[in-house]
């Protein structure tokens, strides 16, 4: 299966690992999610990709995060249950790394959704760029 292209508004599925996860000493997220690319940059012949995760879980205290409209779950083949994307924190990795994972978890299967409609990620992006202090988790390769 050929990788996709890092590009900002993507979706992929990613073991996310979550800030309390890795301050808990954790170095592998518990469970594959989709997450959204909010930047992709290049770092000499690499790619490092800053993403956020998609979750089901309503945002509670403290959490920042945007609802993800139904139909646009629906154009990514995501489930039809209620969705958040939270953006009050990120992982950052050098891309591809270890932690993208198939949608459907059968090898050579693509590791995409597909990408959030310009209007989305446009509000995602202002919103995560204007958060006071987002927790970023840098992974190791």
């Amino acid at each position: 299966m050929k990788l996709p292209k890092p590009e900002p508004g993507l979706v992929i599925r990613y073991s996310y690992l979550w800030q309390r996860e890795h301050l808990a000493g954790r170095e592998d997220g518990v469970k594959d999610r989709p997450c959204a690319i909010v930047l992709a940059v290049k770092d000499g012949g690499d790619a490092r990709v800053l993403v956020v995760p998609i979750t089901h879980n309503r945002p509670g205290a403290g959490i920042s995060a945007m609802e993800l409209p139904a139909a646009v779950k629906k154009q990514l083949g995501l489930d039809g249950e209620r969705s958040w994307i939270v953006y009050s924190e990120s992982n950052f990795f050098r891309w591809p790394g270890p932690d993208l994972r198939p949608v459907n978890n059968q090898p050579g299967a693509p590791m995409t959704y597909g990408f959030l409609p310009p209007r989305i990620f446009t509000e995602l992006r202002r919103r995560f760029l204007n958060q006071e202090a987002a927790a970023r988790v840098q992974r190791s390769e």
